[in-house]
């Protein structure tokens, strides 16, 4: 059976399953492609944070500008975070989704056992079918866009501790301020 006759046979849950899926997997390349403009884009970026933060340099208050550093960092990151949490709720959503699929197959596996009985086993198998495939269609779909999802988290986290390493020793000589 082709992949399709595998959606079909799935039913509805299976065709929102597969749109869910092209969704996620068109925003799991873009915001790779983000984070790969972002790295080569690193000392533009640093650049541009330098250039918002020149008069902090003088300021009295250490603490006060390791705080705005830290604010104008996490801002400049939290752009390239959009989109993130829609791969979230797909990774979330995906296996509750086959779980729904799973009930309506054998919901319809005992409507047409309590209308025809047992007597031949496959009137009632489509809903058992049913119900295996969304169940695996809800996991395979979740999984990738989980660690998908995580990965890029991580990778965008050490890309803001990497900036804001860089902005602190560009602008004070040093990574290591201490803040008072």
């Amino acid at each position: 059976m082709s992949l399709f006759g595998y959606i079909e046979q799935g039913g509805p849950i299976m065709y929102l399953l597969l749109v869910l899926n092209i969704i996620g997997f068109a925003l799991l390349l873009w915001k790779g492609f983000v984070l790969i403009d972002a790295k080569k884009n690193f000392q533009n970026i640093i650049n541009d944070l330098k250039s918002q933060l020149k008069g902090l340099t003088t300021a009295k208050d250490s603490s006060l500008a390791m705080n705005v550093i830290k604010d104008e960092v996490q801002m400049t990151v939290h752009a390239l975070e959009s989109g993130l949490n829609t791969i979230k709720i797909i990774a979330s959503i995906a296996p509750l989704l086959g779980l729904l699929g799973t009930v309506l197959g054998i919901l319809s596996a005992f409507k047409v056992i309590s209308e025809v009985g047992l007597s031949n086993p496959s009137m009632f198998a489509g809903g058992i079918a049913m119900a295996l495939l969304t169940t695996v269609g809800g996991l395979i779909v979740a999984i990738p866009h989980f660690v998908g999802y995580n990965y890029l988290v991580s990778a965008l986290d050490n890309f803001e501790l990497n900036l804001e390493k860089k902005l602190i020793k560009e602008l004070y000589g040093t990574s290591d301020v201490t803040q008072e």
